[in-house]
């Protein structure tokens, strides 16, 4: 396994978070915000086996990529500077939901699932406030995320995000401080931290995920965590 973290999350979860992979600590220079420089979720993004990076992606991250043999498309803009290019790639994807605002989204990302029921959203920051899980239950830092999809059907809950670090912002998001694979939630930090921390375990341990807390501190906005499976 790999996973793709940003290299400015904590030293303690880091470790804890190598126990499920080989890292790679993500950064860049001179692309986009300082505080988001480094977050997985700003120029890569996974649509089922497809791993779609932003071609302004530091070459020795895509090399890193090559050497362990995962392979990966181009997407058709360059991450940008500021909002809304910013965001471009920061969509919230599963087996069956594309949920982004559609009129940013990459092309390629468009193209890539086409095949997923399409849920458009305001908020272009899609994948850093919203955490999907299964029988489409949904824990969200953005109030208008959250209402879109209830309109779909979905349940789920708002989670103010004021708890969540990010430096040189008054606070992250809460998505970007999450992350899922298979019956697992990672978490970056300690829900005890946060003031609803109790609802979302709540919510978590009723659908029977397992919940690993990487380090003992306030939950920090890492632009999620991006677990990538390697080829036998």
């Amino acid at each position: 396994m790999l996973i793709i973290v940003d290299k400015k999350i904590p030293a303690e979860a880091k470790e804890n978070l190598s126990k499920y992979g080989k890292l790679l600590n993500f950064s860049s220079s001179g692309i986009t915000y300082e505080a988001i420089s480094g977050h997985p979720d700003i120029f890569f993004c996974k649509i089922g086996k497809e791993l779609i990076v932003a071609p302004n992606t530091p070459e020795e991250f895509t090399k890193e990529l090559k050497n362990n043999g995962i392979s990966f498309k181009m997407g058709s803009r360059d991450v940008g500077g500021k909002y809304p290019d910013s965001a471009i790639y920061n969509a919230m994807v599963t087996d069956h939901h594309f949920v982004h605002n559609c009129d940013i989204s990459d092309t390629m990302l468009l193209a890539k699932a086409r095949q997923l029921k399409r849920i458009h959203i305001n908020q272009g920051y899609c994948r850093c406030n919203l955490l999907l899980l299964k029988d489409n239950h949904f824990i969200t830092s953005d109030k208008g995320i959250s209402k879109a999809l209830i309109r779909q059907f979905f349940t789920g809950r708002y989670v103010a995000p004021d708890d969540v670090l990010l430096p040189g912002f008054d606070h992250g998001f809460l998505g970007g401080a999450m992350g899922v694979w298979q019956d697992k939630v990672f978490v970056i930090g300690n829900l005890d931290y946060l003031e609803k921390g109790k609802k979302i375990r709540k919510i978590v341990g009723a659908l029977d995920y397992e919940l690993i807390e990487l380090y003992d501190g306030p939950l920090f906005d890492g632009g999620s965590i991006l677990f990538i499976p390697l080829i036998q």
